[in-house]
C-alpha cells in the first residue's frame, strides 16, 4: 500500500485493512517455513505496509 492509497482511506477502513495485511503475514510465514513462499519480498512489504497504516492512523488521532 502507498501513502497515496493510505490517505485516501478512513481510520475504520484502515483498521479493516490492518487486520487483513496481518492475516496475510501470518500467512507468509507459514509458507515460508513450508518452502511454498513464491516472493519472499512479499513478507517485508506486508510489514511495511501495516507501519504506514499505523503511522496513518496515529497522525488522525493526534490532529
Amino acid at each position: 500500500m502507498k501513502k497515496k492509497e493510505a490517505k485516501k482511506l478512513t481510520k475504520d477502513q484502515a483498521i479493516k485493512d490492518i487486520d487483513k495485511f496481518k492475516k496475510d503475514l501470518f500467512n507468509f510465514r507459514f509458507q515460508k517455513v513450508n518452502g511454498q513462499l513464491t516472493s519472499p519480498s512479499k513478507i517485508n512489504e506486508t510489514k511495511k505496509s501495516i507501519a504506514r497504516l499505523k503511522t496513518f492512523i496515529e497522525r488522525k488521532i493526534n490532529a
